[in-house]
Order: C-alpha cells, then structure tokens, then sequence
C-alpha cells in the first residue's frame, strides 16, 4: 500500500489473523486492509473495479 501497490486477502493467502490467533472469517482481513488503506487516504476498489483491475469477467448477478 504505501508504494502504490493492491492488496490481496483471504484465506488462500494467510489463515492467521494476528500472531497465534487464526482469522474467523476473511470478512476480518478486508476490514483490516480497508482500515489500513484508509489511514493512507488510499481508495478502496469496488467489486466491479477490482473485477476491471484483474480482468475477471463480470459474474452472472452483475451482467444484467
């Protein structure tokens, strides 16, 4: 983050949350990169633009 870079969480990256203690949920790795972020004044990617930045095509809930 502090060198312009994206951020990637989730399970598949990291299972502990903080020395010796394992993440319950990936929804607490994304509050933490948001909070992270935010004391940066960084923006955070909305799905959509996360989608645009990878090049992942839209899923179907989003094609309408």
């Amino acid at each position: 983050l502090l060198m312009g870079g994206h951020v990637r969480v989730g399970f598949e990256d990291n299972i502990y949350f903080k020395r010796g203690v394992k993440a319950d949920s990936n929804a607490r790795f994304v509050e933490r990169a948001v909070e992270l972020a935010g004391l940066l004044q960084r923006e955070v990617a909305t799905p959509a633009e996360a989608r645009g930045i990878l090049n992942i095509p839209a899923g179907k809930e989003s094609r309408q």
